[in-house]
């Protein structure tokens, strides 16, 4: 099973992106995050990590460039695609 991790400032965008992962067999949705400081919080909290990340590189606040540039320099996300 693939866990992936969507994040995304538009909720329509990640509800879509929700309904077609969830339609995969093999593919499951590990959360939802809707800023950078959020998705960090959440890659790092996550009892069992996801394997892909799908982020939204503009985003308020923190946007999804340096979200991704923090969260893959974090050892403890070694596992993850970005």
């Amino acid at each position: 099973m693939i866990r992936v991790l969507l994040v995304d400032d538009q909720s329509l965008v990640r509800a879509g992106l929700r309904v077609l992962i969830e339609g995969e067999a093999d593919l499951e949705v590990a959360g939802e995050a809707d800023d950078g400081e959020a998705a960090i919080a959440l890659a790092l909290g996550l009892e069992t990590p996801a394997d892909v990340v799908l982020m939204d590189i503009s985003m308020p606040g923190l946007d999804g460039v340096e979200a991704t540039r923090r969260i893959t320099t974090d050892e403890r996300l070694a596992g993850s695609r970005w």
